[in-house]
């Protein structure tokens, strides 16, 4: 390949959806579950979107469509989402990856447009993390069986910001005990400090008795419906944030006290929670039946992207079995300043790094998360029976 022409490079129209649809193929089988890459009418609407850029490569030869990728913004955000790299099997080791990565973000994030691109990276070879790497972008963290392609896979999280966005985080003082690790982890990799950070000194909450009955929820699937009541419940966004997620089930108990909102794709097999109302504190001593609820809708894998600065939230979800893989910091901006999030996952499957493919900048990561879940999930030496 090296002896070929440079690639051509272009924005995205309605005119290459079938060929984009069977480069998806291609590359992933049928088993993709997005739908930049399988659904026509979604594609239209990527490819339209003035807070997006989708962009393909064509062999400068042949004019066959050799590549793709896309950053995926949305309104009234600074954080976008890298999506979709794809490249036909015949044109791998070419670099047509990085070419198309760095020719997205010199278009959106290096003009100033974002603050930050994040990357969702699979791990079963070391290729993806390469690629996003010499953009530009480091590691956060991993996402332990995130999506349900042929099996379960995790994924790794990356991103890349913006000069200086990085030094305008707001700071945080005090976080769950348990965090502390991933903090340093995340600190060495990014070049980033959190020396102020100490643990938090409220009251250790109770371990959840996952014997005990648990409340009956109703999850309510009729998407347009929840998206109006959501809109309803949250008119602003000072509620709730979770980037480029709109929510598409709702859970709540007969009562209807709190109401439980968050996206649910069935086809990945995976849930994000979004939040609740009246408020997140609502349903924290709730996510227990909420998390069976959504694995028995098929979800193997429920997230939540909580604020750093959240201590009682974040303990709610660590009492109940969540674990942090990977920290986020200055991902979303408020006045002059920045906020760090965490993201905390919890899986109904069996989690199995063996087939893991990890870069070395990512390995501290793994490490970290396997002494998290450990330290959650294993009894103590004071906790198994003589």
């Amino acid at each position: 390949m090296s002896t070929l022409a440079a690639p051509v490079i272009a924005q995205a129209t309605r005119a290459d959806i079938a060929e984009l649809r069977q480069l998806y193929y291609a590359v992933y089988g049928p088993h993709y579950p997005v739908a930049l890459g399988t659904d026509p009418a979604e594609m239209a609407l990527l490819m339209a979107d003035p807070h997006s850029l989708w962009l393909v490569a064509r062999c400068a030869a042949t004019g066959a469509l050799t590549g793709s990728a896309a950053i995926h913004g949305e309104a009234g955000s600074r954080i976008a989402r890298l999506e979709g790299i794809a490249v036909h099997p015949e044109y791998r080791s070419a670099g047509l990856a990085a070419a198309l990565t760095e020719a997205l973000c010199a278009r959106m994030l290096d003009t100033g447009r974002l603050d930050s691109v994040y990357a969702t990276v699979r791990t079963v070879g070391s290729g993806p993390q390469r690629v996003v790497a010499r953009n530009g972008f480091r590691p956060l963290g991993i996402l332990p069986n995130a999506v349900d392609l042929s099996s379960r896979e995790s994924l790794a999280l990356y991103a890349r910001h913006s000069p200086g966005v990085l030094d305008r985080r707001v700071p945080v003082t005090e976080v769950p005990a348990a965090l502390l690790p991933l903090l340093r982890t995340a600190g060495d990799a990014l070049g980033i400090g959190y020396p102020e950070v100490r643990a938090a000194a409220g009251r250790r909450r109770p371990a959840p008795d996952r014997q005990r009955g648990v409340e009956q929820l109703e999850m309510i699937e009729a998407p347009a419906f929840v998206r109006r009541r959501f809109r309803e419940r949250f008119p602003g966004a000072e509620g709730w944030f979770y980037p480029l997620h709109t929510p598409n089930v709702l859970l709540t108990p007969e009562d209807g006290r709190f109401e439980v909102y968050a996206y649910l794709n069935r086809a990945g097999g995976y849930c994000s929670l979004l939040t609740a109302h009246p408020d997140p504190a609502a349903a924290a001593a709730h996510l227990e039946p909420v998390t069976r609820a959504l694995a028995r809708a098929g979800a193997g894998y429920v997230e939540a992207l909580v604020p750093l600065a959240h201590e009682e939230a974040l303990s709610a979800f660590l009492t109940q079995g969540f674990v942090a893989g990977a920290l986020y910091p200055a991902m979303r901006a408020d006045g002059d300043g920045f906020h760090d999030y965490a993201v905390l996952s919890r899986s109904s499957e069996r989690i199995d790094f063996r087939g893991v493919a990890v870069e070395p900048p990512l390995q501290p990561y793994l490490d970290c998360y396997a002494s998290a879940w450990a330290a959650a999930h294993l009894p103590t030496p004071s906790e198994v029976a003589p």
